[in-house]
């Protein structure tokens, strides 16, 4: 890649936290290099490097554009051998144009016997029709796929590319689980904070690491240090689903992340979302269970829970981040909370089709329900400048 393309790439990139720049091409980075050093798990690497989010937003004349990559995707031994595909979404001026699926790329095995196995693909190129012959130039936005590591080693057009302008929006930093990496999502726009993002009006940056929700400080360093307008964060199922934490360890954790954030960003507005719906985990703690040929999961009854630390389940935890939330608030009037249960309940069980993400209408549900709530709403207004004053008398009034 000559330096010019790669300072293209580079300046289009949004919804990226950092690059790992090679000697073919350029990939995004959910995360900060430094936090790969921090963290001893292929999953959370793997997770930081898949593009859910991630978009390259160009201005361009062009009726057609094109970008050379190389894609990785994740493969486990429970799902069955097929053709598998990377999805590629493209805006122009907001407008949808068709999507473009790409086969042949890299291919790396997990949870196999002898290891982590990487299967070398071959770059793809990926090419948009965008019409509009001689209309001028427009606002072309490329969303990279949510479900691969994807190497950009080129970009082409036939008229100039630049980078696009930032779009005068307030900046969103979200951080949750799977369930907001959104891997089962049908395209990359169907990521649910993507498509709530769209709804609302923000630029979403997704820090949504599929298993990998763990409250790791190195992640609240990243928003900290974001000057993003609106800070968000989903937790609670990795952490059950994991038992990586019991109740002792999870409640100063929470504290923990949200005063990493509150160091660098004191008055953002913060929103905690409790955990949706998860039937195998609502009463049953972790760790949960995967059979290795089939991929159903299942939670892990305790026989004698412990009496001074019982193990944590999504109903405890929806109460505990209910309780930090309140608590902090008397003294930090820009920290919100929703339920998770609003956004995706007990009736929408039939949009949970392995019992613990939802299906890709699942998630566009979602975003409908995030981008409708008062709460959010709430939440978005705090960002304005002197909002965050009425906001603490309208909480002191509610209280009186």
């Amino acid at each position: 890649m000559n330096q010019e393309t790669a300072d293209l790439i580079r300046a289009s990139l949004r919804g990226a936290v950092d690059v790992e720049i090679s000697a073919t091409g350029l990939t995004p980075l959910r995360l900060p290099l430094r936090a790969r050093a921090q963290c001893d798990s292929d999953w959370m690497r793997i997770a930081a490097e898949q593009a859910s989010g991630v978009r390259c937003e160009f201005r361009t004349a062009a009726t057609w554009i094109e970008l050379t990559v190389e894609t990785t995707g994740l493969h486990l031994p429970w799902v069955p051998e097929h053709v598998r595909f990377a999805v590629f979404s493209a805006t122009v001026d907001g407008r949808p144009v068709d999507d473009v699926r790409v086969t042949g790329g890299s291919e790396l095995h997990l949870a196999e016997p002898g290891g982590p196995r990487f299967v070398k693909g071959e770059p793809a190129v990926v090419r948009f029709e965008l019409g509009g012959t001689g209309v001028g130039e427009r606002r072309v936005v490329v969303w990279l796929p949510q479900t691969d590591t994807v190497e950009i080693q080129d970009a082409r057009a036939d008229a100039l590319l630049r980078p696009a302008e930032p779009l005068d929006r307030l900046r969103w930093w979200h951080h949750g689980s799977s369930i907001s990496h959104c891997l089962e999502a049908a395209t990359p726009r169907g990521v649910w904070p993507v498509a709530a993002a769209d709804q609302l009006g923000l630029d979403v940056t997704n820090l949504g690491f599929a298993a990998n929700a763990h409250l790791d400080q190195f992640t609240a360093r990243a928003m900290r240090d974001s000057a993003a307008d609106l800070l968000s964060l989903k937790v609670g199922i990795n952490i059950v689903g994991g038992d990586t934490m019991k109740r002792r360890t999870f409640v100063p954790a929470v504290h923990g992340f949200l005063d990493t954030i509150r160091d660098g960003a004191p008055t953002a507005p913060i929103l905690v979302i409790s955990p949706i719906i998860c039937p195998m985990h609502e009463d049953t703690p972790g760790p949960t269970v995967t059979d290795p040929e089939t991929g159903e999961r299942r939670g892990t009854p305790v026989r004698t829970p412990d009496i001074f630390d019982p193990p944590l389940t999504l109903r405890s935890v929806r109460e505990i981040l209910r309780d930090i939330v309140r608590t902090r608030a008397a003294e930090d009037p820009a920290l919100f909370s929703l339920d998770g249960l609003d956004l995706f309940g007990e009736g929408d069980l039939q949009e949970l089709p392995d019992g613990l993400h939802p299906s890709a209408a699942g998630y566009l549900l979602m975003a409908e329900r995030f981008a409708a709530s008062p709460v959010v709403a709430e939440w978005i207004a705090a960002a304005r400048p002197g909002a965050v004053p009425a906001v603490e008398a309208a909480r002191r009034g509610a209280a009186t």
